[in-house]
């Protein structure tokens, strides 16, 4: 069964998107921890991200670099921070957090609530500074 991540990059189920390559995908994360928190996955469905090839990972990590440095742009923060956790979806994936301060990255923090306008604006605004 594929997992909640290709059915997403397979428009299978609506996401945010922000960026596409015939690689990789980023798109915002539906209970982010801040606003423009955003996923970067490969589109190789592969559970543990230390299990993709050499070439796959170091792509996916340039790929990353892009798209946060996107955010910066777009989001006022301190900085953009990354975290590969895992175990939520069994698709490796990259956290991409714009943080204040280090209270900020805790996903023990209550999620935000936004509303399709405000992660369509979000959206919008990172891919707007996309080079």
């Amino acid at each position: 069964m594929p997992s909640i991540f290709t059915r997403i990059i397979k428009g299978e189920i609506p996401c945010y998107k922000i960026a596409e390559s015939d690689r990789y995908f980023a798109f915002l994360d539906i209970n982010p921890v801040s606003k423009g928190h955003t996923l970067v996955v490969p589109k190789q469905e592969t559970d543990n991200i230390f299990d993709l090839e050499d070439e796959l990972l170091a792509g996916l990590h340039v790929f990353a670099k892009k798209v946060a440095r996107a955010i910066d742009t777009a989001i006022p923060c301190e900085r953009v921070t990354v975290a590969v956790v895992g175990l939520e979806v069994p698709h490796a994936h990259i956290h991409l957090i714009p943080i204040q301060s280090m209270r900020d990255f805790s996903f023990a923090n209550p999620k935000l609530k936004l509303s399709k306008e405000e992660f369509e604006d979000v959206a919008n605004k990172i891919r707007g500074t996309m080079s």
